[in-house]
């Protein structure tokens, strides 16, 4: 889920498999005040939607969560997503209701509540790979705050490594102390850092972000990495300094399973100064140099 394989190696992207090549769009803080009958107007069923069940209203912000989670749901109309197919097994309204509690604008709805939903809720964050990728999850529950970026938990002896921050959630919280709660928190850059104050808070956990990447929100932040690296985390994590998308990106690379997190190096952004083609050459590139 959410990776992409290069010779027996796995890349962890921000979006899914299937990447939008278009403009990511910000928004202004102003762009979040809006009328009450607006927020009404805007919570409407888009009529995009196929009839049925499940329904996609029109704060959709086209992030492509639910368009990788349950793809066979949920497609793009029109720059937004959109029910194409109501689920018709239990296999797809599992994942229809994965996608649900996983967007970022909570723009996906049932006509009516479900208590499915109790059962959904506890079975993350998800295992990607069981037999491939032992001990990786994804969290699920992204954030309007990060665009809808994807958080991954990685489970190890050493301590579990929390790797950007998911929309915080009591559930979520819960079930990942489960696992044993979180040592480390590191944040690929700026932009994903979400509710990164809360989940510190939670877990205690020493969250890791390059100092050209600190803004005024984590400046607390308790382990800074200076210079161009590369740093680590123990004996099996290597942290690479990849600039490109923001000055301090920076990449994770968990060696005994060859898996690199490269947070938002495969999201094209207006302002991007690397086009999408060249990140995926010079991502590649960087992988072909790890595994020689």
């Amino acid at each position: 889920m959410n990776s992409m394989a290069f010779s027996d190696s796995f890349l962890f992207c921000r979006f899914g498999v299937s990447i939008p090549y278009r403009t990511r769009t910000k928004r202004s803080a102003g762009d979040h005040v809006v009328h009450a009958t607006a927020v009404g107007e805007r919570r409407r069923r888009r009529p995009q939607n196929v009839e049925g069940e499940f329904f996609v209203d029109q704060r959709c912000i086209d992030c492509d969560t639910c368009r990788w989670m349950a793809p066979r749901t949920f497609s793009r109309v029109d720059n937004m997503s959109a029910v194409i197919e109501q689920p018709s097994s239990e296999e797809d309204r599992r994942h229809a209701l994965q996608a649900l509690l996983s967007c970022p604008t909570n723009s996906i709805h049932t006509e009516k509540p479900t208590m499915e939903i109790i059962h959904v809720q506890k079975l993350f964050p998800l295992a990607v790979d069981e037999s491939r990728l032992p001990g990786i999850y994804y969290c699920g529950y992204h954030s309007e705050k990060s665009y809808g970026a994807a958080a991954y938990l990685i489970i190890h002896p050493e301590g579990n490594i929390l790797v950007d921050s998911p929309r915080y959630t009591g559930v979520l919280a819960r079930n990942i102390e489960i696992f044993g709660g979180a040592k480390f928190m590191f944040l690929t850059h700026m932009d994903d850092v979400a509710d990164h104050d809360k989940w510190s808070k939670r877990f205690g956990c020493k969250r890791i972000l390059h100092s050209r990447d600190v803004k005024e929100s984590t400046v607390d932040v308790e382990m800074k990495l200076y210079g161009n690296g590369p740093w680590s985390i123990g004996t099996e994590f290597d942290l690479i300094h990849t600039p490109g998308h923001t000055e301090g990106s920076v990449c994770l690379y968990y060696k005994p399973l060859k898996v690199l997190f490269t947070g938002d190096h495969f999201a094209k952004t207006g302002d991007s100064e690397f086009s999408i083609f060249e990140q995926v050459n010079r991502v590649s590139e960087l992988i072909c140099s790890l595994i020689v």
